[in-house]
């Protein structure tokens, strides 16, 4: 691209995205539940003369100069949260700032995120003579991979050729992310008295066949990612010490590399277990960026490093190549009186635009 002018400084920038990030911190946003959010930051675009769309309570925007004949990189990130836990010492709505730090929900996770794409897409949005658009996409329901966030509304947006994923990363980038894939199972035994000899008990053979599955290694291992990971996190069976129930329930949290699909990692956990397992959901897969691609290669040229994330996000449903990149700690996100430093809000503004200068 050309040298850009804008008429933002970058003070300036972080500034304004303090105050906005505040406003959203102020105004509760659960997942579901957002559309007053999605009010302040369609307030935002509008408070700066930007044309913007709405869908649902997803706001988006295309730059000034957008060129249909142009493949497009979307800025994308979440203003949905979780519940605040009950762990909180401070209002976790009410933003404090305090020693460098902006306290409240979602401030991290991606509140910081938000603004910082905000800004950058602000700073770029006059440019021209750009060799692709600039799209921006804050969206909902991020938090409970919900439908009616960018899943329903990419079909919306223009020619998508790379989405930029805006989640606590300390502006790092992930170019790879591990899916999720969540699998209920059951256990059928004999029901009997507890006091009566019982060699089909439903608790027991449960067990083992469980510790078969957390035992077992899948072949595969991801140069980013590692293995596969399988955790057991609910298990329910019985109500009477003196009964053997008749089924034992229980669910498995599975993590999925880039090595595999969601599918191809059931077909082999359910090879592995004679109980009856059903999957909630195949939509959260895996992905992936190759290292050698611009954008990753202008992050590495101002040197920031790449991993592999294993936290999921919007990602998993993103159909286009996609990497994860903003300011925060992804240690601190849904945790108690979350807070994101100011610095870091201002660091994610200067290395998005940078890297968006490289490839622009």
């Amino acid at each position: 691209m050309k040298e850009l002018k804008s008429v933002f400084s970058r003070e300036e920038l972080a500034e304004n995205a303090v105050k906005l990030l505040k406003k959203l911190i102020a105004t509760p946003s659960m997942s579901r539940d957002e559309y007053n959010a999605s009010l302040i930051i369609e307030g935002f675009f509008n408070e700066h003369q930007l044309t913007v769309n709405r869908f649902k309570n997803n706001i988006w925007a295309t730059n000034k100069h957008f060129d249909a004949g142009k493949p497009s990189i979307l800025l994308n990130t979440h203003h949905d949260t979780v519940k605040p836990n009950k762990a909180y010492t401070l209002d976790p709505f009410i933003p404090v700032e305090k020693d460098g730090k902006l306290f409240g929900l979602g401030s991290n996770d991606a509140g910081a995120s938000l603004v910082a794409m905000a800004q950058t897409f602000l700073y770029f949005y006059e440019a021209e003579d750009l060799t692709h658009n600039l799209v921006i996409a804050l969206t909902a329901e991020e938090e409970i991979s919900g439908l009616d966030g960018i899943e329903a509304l990419f079909p919306q947006l223009p020619n998508v050729e790379l989405a930029i994923v805006g989640e606590p990363t300390k502006m790092n980038l992930a170019i790879a992310e591990k899916g999720l894939l969540v699998i209920d199972g059951e256990m059928l035994g004999t029901p009997s008295h507890a006091a009566h000899p019982n060699d089909d008990n439903a608790i027991v053979k449960c067990m083992k066949d469980l510790q078969n599955i957390l035992d077992f290694k899948f072949p595969k291992v991801s140069d980013y990612l590692g293995e596969v990971k399988v955790t057991l996190s609910v298990l329910n069976a019985g109500t009477q010490h003196n009964v053997v129930p008749e089924k034992c329930n229980f669910t498995l949290d599975v993590r999925v590399t880039d090595e595999y699909t969601n599918r191809e990692v059931f077909e082999i956990i359910q090879s592995q277990m004679k109980s009856k397992l059903t999957p909630r959901s195949f939509r959260l897969n895996s992905s992936k960026i190759d290292v050698n691609h611009p954008f990753v290669q202008a992050g590495l040229a101002l040197g920031r490093t790449t991993y592999g994330s294993p936290t999921s996000s919007d990602q998993a449903i993103i159909p286009c190549t996609s990497v994860k990149l903003g300011p925060g700690d992804s240690l601190r996100s849904h945790t108690a009186d979350e807070f994101v430093y100011i610095d870091e809000i201002r660091e994610g503004i200067d290395v998005y635009i940078k890297i968006l200068e490289k490839v622009l």
